[in-house]
């Protein structure tokens, strides 16, 4: 196996950051930043973001305002400096509380009922067109909706894990292995 160098391992982090933060949904910057910041031992101004990650510094900005709202990132200052630096939230606990709660957003809650009304309009037999379509459509929307009725689940499961307090959980979690 041919020898690494430092810069190249960061790089190869960074891109699968961003090819998984594309998969779930974000753009890719966001990854990618957020990659540039957990790799880094101290926080980090907005223009060695952008040196870093190569993005313009509007899309800097703007992401990692988005990280910073999802509880990803967070804002400190350095006495004496105006600008601000930010650093990775490496709690992952936190991290993954954060991104339950932004499931709690009123436009994903709008998103989730208009799924649910569609499938209770295909649940009552009120839908007319092509019967097979409409089963198919029926057994599409129905696996969605029981998806979300997992995300759900696992984000009531997180908020009562929570509640019992990080060391309980993974001692609980030592045991169960």
């Amino acid at each position: 196996m041919p020898t690494l160098t430092l810069p190249q391992i960061k790089k190869d982090f960074i891109e699968s950051l961003s090819h998984i933060s594309r998969f779930w949904g974000f753009p890719k910057g966001m990854g990618a930043i957020f990659a540039v910041l957990y790799l880094s031992p101290a926080s980090l101004s907005l223009d060695e973001i952008v040196q870093q990650t190569g993005l313009t510094k509007g899309a800097v900005s703007s992401e990692v305002r988005a990280l910073a709202r999802m509880g990803l990132v967070h804002r400190s200052s350095k006495l004496g400096d105006r600008k601000d630096y930010y650093e990775a939230e490496t709690n992952f606990y936190a991290a993954v509380r954060s991104l339950l709660r932004e499931r709690q957003n009123n436009e994903f809650d709008r998103a989730l009922r208009g799924v649910r009304e569609t499938l209770v309009s295909l649940e009552t037999g009120s839908v007319s067109g092509d019967k097979a379509e409409v089963n198919f459509i029926y057994e599409r929307v129905k696996a969605l909706q029981e998806f979300f009725n997992a995300i759900d689940s696992l984000s009531s499961a997180v908020i009562k894990l929570e509640k019992l307090g990080f060391a309980n959980v993974k001692s609980i979690l030592g045991v169960l292995k």
